[in-house]
C-alpha cells in the first residue's frame, strides 16, 4: 500500500491531486497542515506528498513552499500535476443566496473568488481547508454560513451547492508537486 499524504481532509483539492497519481494500491493519507503533511513524508508514515506550490490566480502557495524548503535536501520533487479547480458554493439545506453573510474557506480558495465574494458583499473568514470547512458547516449547521469547496465535498458532507464555478479566472488551476525523501 502507497500512502501520499495531503493537506487537508477528505474532499480537498488536494485529495484530488493525489488521486491522479494513485492506482488500486493508494491510500490518501490527510494531514492537518502542511508542515505536518512534509513531516509524514520525512518521517516515513508517507510513501509521498501532494502539496500545492502555485495557484493560477494567487501565485506561490507560500505556506506549501516554506514547509517544503525547511525539509531542505532530504526532499525532492518527482512529478507535478495541475488540477482545475473549480469552486463551488455550499451551505447546509436551506440557506439560500440571499442568507449568506460569511463564507468560510482555506486562504487561497477566498483569494480565487475574491471578485465574487465582493459581489455578493459577504464577510469571507479563513478556514484550515476547503473539504474542512464543508465538514465544520455540516456538522454546526448556521443559515448565514457558505463554504468554498470542491463540489463533491457538498455530497461527501450532506451541503447542497448554491452556485458552482465562482472563481474569479474560468480556467483556474492549482499546480501540485509529487515530493518523496531524498
Amino acid at each position: 500500500m502507497t500512502r501520499i499524504a495531503f493537506q487537508g481532509e477528505p474532499g480537498a483539492f488536494s485529495e484530488l491531486a493525489v488521486r491522479h497519481w494513485a492506482d488500486d494500491a493508494t491510500e490518501p493519507m490527510p494531514c492537518p497542515t502542511f508542515d505536518a503533511l512534509v513531516q509524514a513524508v520525512l518521517d516515513g508514515a508517507a510513501d509521498a506528498g501532494a502539496l500545492p506550490v502555485e495557484n493560477r490566480i494567487v501565485g506561490p502557495v507560500t505556506a506549501a513552499l516554506d514547509a517544503l524548503a525547511a525539509a531542505g535536501p532530504r526532499l525532492r520533487i518527482v512529478a507535478h500535476v495541475d488540477v482545475p479547480v473549480r469552486m463551488a458554493l455550499m451551505a447546509a439545506p436551506g440557506t439560500t443566496l440571499a442568507m449568506v453573510r460569511i463564507v468560510r474557506s482555506h486562504p487561497v480558495a477566498l483569494a480565487q473568488c475574491a471578485l465574487h465574494l465582493a459581489g455578493m458583499g459577504v464577510r469571507a473568514v479563513a478556514a484550515h481547508d476547503t473539504a474542512g470547512a464543508a465538514r465544520q458547516l455540516a456538522e454546526s449547521p448556521a443559515a448565514d454560513v457558505a463554504v468554498l469547496a470542491p463540489a463533491p465535498a457538498a455530497a461527501r458532507y450532506g451541503l447542497v451547492v448554491l452556485a458552482d464555478g465562482v472563481q474569479d479566472v474560468a480556467d483556474n488551476w492549482t499546480r501540485f508537486a509529487r515530493i518523496e525523501r531524498a
